[in-house]
């Protein structure tokens, strides 16, 4: 196994999402962590969908496509990675054993065109592919954030994420393989996509905070409540 850094992850770079209506009962449900389910509208479920670039300036630098579905845990959001590729080892091992993000490896290409694709190790083509048109940036770097649900070795882990960004208009065409692992969002066309700019992320807790973290959710009966929720942006993320 490769070495990776320990949480929580400082990472820089761009990110294009787009989200995607999807039919519930379509959702790959392999990952699912105990006590959390998909957030359901009218039988669909919202699902985003990102290729992301890591820049210098963070603790690992690599590309990635990953694929979460909008749930709860009880009354809370939580997003769910339920599919995830990457180009970096550590990468990989550091989501798998840190968080429970079932990271994959692969090959990607076109991102600095605006055609990004990813292929599986020893794939004829590619599992997908898009064309993205960026429009112009909105003033401001809000800050965005959420807490992930994942299953890590049997039980429900969940991290906080928090970033700044410039936001930035897109269009985004995408196209998935019918027989490839994201089959079930072959054909959709994404509701609304945006780029996210020169984004700086905070990813994880610190140990201290995963020990108290785990002391409150023994007091209360309960997993990740207080203090994941209460994360905020650090220096590392004001930029």
């Amino acid at each position: 196994m490769t070495t990776y850094p320990p949480e929580p992850w400082t990472l820089v770079g761009r990110m294009d999402v787009s989200t995607f209506l999807v039919p519930t009962d379509t959702l790959p449900t392999a990952t699912w962590p105990d006590g959390w389910t998909p957030l359901v509208l009218g039988g669909h479920t919202p699902v985003g969908a990102a290729w992301v670039r890591y820049d210098p300036g963070g603790v690992l630098s690599y590309r990635e496509l990953l694929v979460a579905v909008a749930g709860r845990v009880g009354a809370r959001i939580r997003p769910h990675i339920v599919a995830i590729w990457v180009d970096s080892p550590a990468s990989r091992d550091g989501g798998r054993e840190l968080w429970g993000i079932p990271k994959g490896l692969a090959s990607f290409s076109g991102f600095d065109e605006g055609t990004p694709t990813m292929t599986l190790e020893g794939a004829a083509r590619p599992a997908a592919r898009a064309v993205l048109r960026h429009g112009p940036r909105l003033p401001g770097r809000p800050p965005l954030g959420f807490t992930l649900a994942q299953d890590l070795h049997g039980r429900r882990w969940e991290s906080p994420v928090a970033s700044r960004a410039t936001l930035g208009m897109l269009r985004a065409d995408w196209r998935f393989d019918v027989e490839g692992p994201l089959r079930f969002l072959a054909g959709k066309r994404p509701i609304v996509s945006a780029t996210l700019h020169d984004f700086a992320m905070l990813f994880g807790m610190t140990p201290t905070d995963r020990a108290k973290d785990e002391q409150d959710n023994e007091r209360c009966g309960i997993a990740g409540v207080t203090r994941q929720d209460r994360h905020t942006l650090g220096s590392a993320t004001r930029r």
